[in-house]
């Protein structure tokens, strides 16, 4: 009689409304605990949950999805609002307050951040949450178009331009055993960009609701990156063995790494190869702010055959969106092989698309452009990393990156100013383009077929 008892008591909480509701509930949160688990099975695979680096993986993603809601609500308030010729001298005025101090704040961020290298988790965490601030400010500017939008996106620009400072010198921190830099470093940029993939989406959804609801979407993606930030390793904070790092290729100062301050700042040299392998990809990185800014334009008065403007503008955006994915796949599966071959190769071929497009100026052509350089961009990138960690000792490598990334970013600056102010000539702007990565590949190319056939010093991992 107890055991019927039991078991007709068991049967009737099986059967009763409340279990019914939990699964009804379990059935209706499978969607987003399934997603979770998936994501957090894939950036932890192979190590990288162990080591932490699955959580620095999360973390850009976090990072991606709140920048480019930003940027849906800044292009939708200052790019596609007005009329052409009015939206021209807006951007350029944005240009000129939020993007010229930028490029002079740039090339402090990355020094300033060395002097701090105990704070690297703090770091992070501030970079987020000064964004997610600052998408409220920005939430309001939008609304009465007030002069606090400039200054506000300008703190954007450089909270983002530190987190990935500090994000490029906490990767080789956080490697599981046997994991290449180059591979890590794919994992990353592949998680970001699709989290921008998907969030771009919701960004727009979000815009037609209102111009301010993708800012409030990006100050709770921000507030989440925050606490993000603290549940990295605080392995992330050590700094043991470490120095700072001069980016010059002149082989006379190869010297081992000083212990005791110098007068000349910046302190170390990388070597010739990585030296040639930022210059080309300085100019890749040139050619992609250039691309953005003048196809906007362009495209925006004669877009693609057949389309509107803004779906013109979204097919070149997938296609240097696909590009960059592709290219980081293609790298994480090459990993060092070659890393000087790989560059010279890629931008080349960016330049021979980059000269057909121009002389046979075509709406395919223009979106193949797009594909191929963004494909390139993300090859080279990751080709450089590699020469990074193959030829720069431990002491300064994580320097060498922070200080690469700056030079870079200074360089999609300078590209975008060289777009703005072209005539919206689709030949002519190519041309230049075309000039653009001709000038990055033909001063690198022998730098970096030399040293591809003497090779490069073998240097320890990071640990």
């Amino acid at each position: 009689m107890a055991a019927a008892r039991t078991e007709f008591k068991g049967g009737s909480r099986r059967r009763g409304p409340g279990s019914r509701f939990r699964a009804v509930g379990r059935a209706l949160r499978l969607p987003v605990t399934g997603t979770a688990r998936g994501i957090r099975k894939a950036t932890h695979a192979h190590g990288a949950g162990e080591s932490g680096l699955g959580k620095l993986i999360e973390l850009h993603g976090v990072n991606g999805a709140g920048d480019v809601m930003i940027t849906v609500a800044l292009a939708s308030t200052v790019f596609f609002s007005v009329p052409t010729d009015e939206a021209r001298g807006r951007v350029a005025l944005y240009l000129a307050i939020t993007m010229a101090p930028f490029t002079l704040l740039a090339p402090v961020i990355g020094p300033l951040l060395d002097r701090l290298p105990h704070g690297r988790r703090a770091a992070m965490a501030a970079a987020m949450g000064a964004r997610a601030l600052l998408a409220l400010v920005l939430s309001g500017a939008v609304i009465s178009g007030s002069i606090e939008l400039y200054p506000a996106a300008l703190g954007v620009l450089v909270a983002s331009k530190a987190y990935g400072v500090v994000r490029s010198a906490v990767v080789p921190r956080l490697l599981p055993p046997r994991f290449s830099l180059v591979k890590a470093n794919s994992r990353v940029t592949l998680c970001g960009l699709l989290a921008t993939g998907v969030a771009a989406p919701i960004a727009a959804g979000l815009q037609q609701v209102g111009p301010r609801w993708p800012l409030y979407g990006a100050f709770v993606i921000f507030v989440a990156g925050t606490v993000l930030s603290f549940t990295l390793p605080p392995k992330v904070d050590s700094a043991r063995g470490e120095d700072r790092a001069l980016l010059a290729a002149d082989e006379r100062h190869l010297h081992g790494p000083h212990r005791k301050p110098v007068k000349r700042p910046g302190l170390r040299t990388v070597g010739p190869a990585v030296t040639h392998a930022l210059a080309a990809n300085a100019g890749i990185r040139c050619l992609s702010g250039f691309l953005i800014f003048f196809l906007a334009f362009l495209l925006r008065v004669h877009p693609l055959s057949g389309q509107s403007a803004a779906v013109s503008l979204g097919i070149v955006g997938v296609a240097a969106g696909t590009g960059n994915a592709l290219g980081t796949a293609v790298g994480a599966w090459l990993r060092s092989r070659a890393p000087e071959i790989i560059i010279v190769t890629v931008v080349a071929i960016v330049l021979g698309t980059a000269v057909t497009a121009a002389v046979f100026f075509s709406t395919v052509l223009v979106a193949c452009l797009a594909a191929v350089a963004g494909f390139a961009q993300a090859l080279a990138k990751l080709s450089l990393d590699a020469l990074i960690q193959r030829d720069v000792p431990e002491q300064v490598r994580t320097s060498a990156f922070a200080r690469s990334e700056t030079l870079l970013q200074v360089s999609w600056v300078f590209g975008g100013a060289v777009g703005i102010v072209l005539p919206l000539n689709g030949t002519l702007g190519l041309s230049v383009a075309a000039a653009i990565i001709a000038a990055g590949w033909l001063t690198t190319v022998r730098g970096l077929i030399g040293s591809a056939r003497h090779g490069g010093p073998a240097r320890p991992r990071v640990a």
